[in-house]
């Protein structure tokens, strides 16, 4: 009798399960309760910001770690272990800089690139760094003195976003290196001296490193040495900077993966993927907070991945699920760079990577996918978003460059069809600002109501493209499209992808 009960049991059981739709499983898991006390933790004081190559974030990533496995995901790290090695570099910043142009000199620097250097030389002044003012200059071996920004740009981001090119043209001329002469007010200068004026990562290389060019931004109050020196002929220039060295480190990226159920299917990955860290401790504010502690970034995009780990570790989807937590995205997506070139699992049987991270939100009604209409299954995302009464838009700000700039361009960049999920994000105006690496991004400053129908819409999103029959893709057209066909071009489902 007992036997006979149990089996009833089993069936009603599976049959409860099955008849069950996505949005149900959904919601079974995914709990504001839970979300927030995830956040508190990764976003507390006690993890000081998780800065790349702390201890603090070493902690964060056994806390991750242990979630996974508790959800009854199976490391895919090294030696059985969750983790993935990633070997780093760090520079310490200098401890002095100084610059002077003939008898001008500045006091507050930004130093993109730097090396120590003692110069005394000649310099050469090019206005706002077009290439025509370039062009047929004889700079080997100068100083380049530059307006930021261009005749057209009025705020703080597109003028540093318009010194690439400049650094460019300056590299290509021979020139010792450039400083952009910029005006900047003390809330921008509050927001970008933490990140320029901070300890430098990037991923160790074995190749001898060349020359550094140097580039700094140097503060110019109402542009006044600008002016003086656009009316110099003959500019001498004395640049000194002291105190930079370098260390070896390493920080972890965490790994976990769940077997499909679908025997043809489960040989397909879906990549769940988010960075961990954000940019550690700074100078104390006028309330004495000194701690980015990161929430919107990206202690949220984080804790979207362990939901959905546990919706699927407890539902599993037809494929198989690959769970990736990057270190070093705020050090310039170092972790996702370097899992790129050191997968655990080959890309080819990656057929999506579905990446949460964003800077913050500004509508509660809405979520932002950077790449929505660029893959076959942005339809899956919409609906996701429609079940729990949010609307999905695309890339508000394309101007912005936002899907090159978060880790799921190293993988686009392979081929693999990989989003971001973000919050509702509709500019960057004063909400964003306000909070994006901020010390001011702290856990009880988010909306938690809004953040349970975000992570309930990512993990059904996650969901409908899990257990969709059709293998997504970019769609046609896409700067990636064709690199995407290279990758799967083994693979038998192309011809049903692509053809």
């Amino acid at each position: 009798m007992k036997k006979i009960l149990a089996f009833c049991f089993i069936i009603i059981f599976t049959f409860t399960t099955v008849a069950q739709s996505d949005v149900d499983l959904v919601k079974s898991t995914v709990s504001k309760s839970e979300i927030e006390s995830q956040i508190y933790f990764l976003a507390s004081d006690e993890l000081k910001g998780r800065q790349t190559g702390s201890h603090e974030l070493d902690i964060a990533a056994a806390y991750i770690a242990n979630t996974l496995k508790k959800f009854g995901v199976k490391p895919a790290g090294e030696n059985g272990s969750f983790y993935q090695n990633v070997p780093l570099e760090k520079t310490i910043p200098a401890n002095h800089i100084s610059v002077k142009i003939n008898d001008m000199s500045g006091d507050k620097f930004l130093p993109v690139y730097a090396r120590n250097i003692d110069f005394k030389g000649d310099a050469i002044y090019l206005g706002y760094g077009t290439k025509e003012d370039f062009e047929g200059k004889d700079l080997k071996g100068k100083l380049i003195i530059v307006k930021a920004g261009t005749s057209e740009t009025k705020d703080a981001r597109s003028k540093f976003m318009a010194g690439r090119t400049k650094r460019g043209l300056a590299k290509e001329s021979g020139a010792l290196g450039m400083i952009e002469l910029a005006e900047i007010d003390q809330q921008v200068w509050d927001t970008y001296s933490h990140y320029f004026n901070e300890e430098k990562i990037r991923l160790e290389s074995p190749e001898e490193k060349e020359e550094v060019f140097i580039h700094l931004y140097m503060v110019d109050e109402g542009m006044a040495i600008a002016d003086k020196v656009s009316k110099s002929k003959k500019l001498q220039t004395e640049l000194k900077i002291e105190g930079i060295k370098t260390e070896l480190l390493s920080s972890r990226n965490v790994v976990g993966y769940l077997e499909g159920s679908d025997p043809e299917l489960k040989d397909e990955f879906v990549i769940y993927s988010a960075h961990y860290d954000h940019v550690g401790v700074g100078k104390p504010n006028a309330e004495n907070d000194s701690i980015y502690n990161g929430a919107r970034d990206n202690a949220v995009g984080t804790v979207t991945v362990l939901s959905v780990a546990e919706n699927i570790g407890k539902y599993p989807t037809k494929r198989s699920s690959l769970f990736i937590l990057f270190t070093g995205e705020e050090k310039g997506l170092l972790g996702s760079e370097y899992y790129t070139e050191h997968p655990v699992m080959p890309l080819d049987k990656m057929v999506y990577c579905f990446n949460s991270d964003g800077a913050g939100y500004n509508d509660t009604t809405k979520i932002t996918i950077f790449g929505l209409n660029r893959t076959t299954v942005g339809q899956h995302m919409i609906d996701a978003g429609e079940a729990f009464g949010l609307t999905v838009i695309d890339d508000p700000a394309p101007e912005q460059n936002l899907f090159d700039r978060s880790d799921n361009v190293h993988f686009a960049a392979k081929g693999v069809p990989a989003p971001t999920f973000s919050l509702g994000f509709t500019a960057f105006d004063e909400e964003i600002n306000k909070y994006y690496h901020q010390v001011t991004d702290n856990p009880e400053t988010l909306d938690y109501d809004y953040l349970e129908k975000f992570f309930k819409s990512y993990v059904l999103s996650a969901r409908l493209i899990a257990n969709d029959p059709k293998t997504p893709f970019w769609t046609e057209g896409d700067k990636y499209y064709e690199t995407g066909v290279e990758l799967y071009k083994n693979k038998e489902v192309e011809t049903e992808v692509l053809d």
